[in-house]
């Protein structure tokens, strides 16, 4: 069982996303993960999915009394953000991101092709 752990987790740094999942690694290294962690991230997510519409609205004049929004990082940088805690929820939950968006494509694909009638 620890074998196939370990040989999943080296699968994983073999995908495209290796290279950030060694990185977070690094930033993450000693951090304990509590069994509320993934309660935590998916509220990161949330979090930050709210700061990125704020700064696109801003941006976009759908919000122009909103200074702080403006003043705030742009929704590009947002959005950098957003993918980040995603990484960080798949390495600690073991996700192979790669494999899901692979699934998530061919079933985006599957729909064009055969669209429900």
């Amino acid at each position: 069982m620890v074998n196939d752990s370990k040989k999943q987790n080296h699968q994983r740094f073999k995908t495209p996303f290796g290279q950030y999942f060694r990185y977070l690694d690094k930033i993450d290294r000693g951090k304990r993960y509590s069994k509320e962690f993934g309660s935590i991230m998916i509220l990161s997510i949330l979090e930050e999915v709210g700061e990125m519409a704020r700064a696109y609205l801003a941006k976009h004049g759908h919000k122009k009394s909103n200074l702080a929004a403006q003043q705030d990082e742009t929704y590009e940088q947002e959005l950098g953000d957003i993918l980040i805690t995603i990484l960080r929820f798949a390495r600690v939950k073991k996700i192979d991101l790669h494999e899901r968006l692979m699934y998530s494509l061919k079933k985006i694909e599957k729909r064009r092709l055969k669209p429900k009638q």
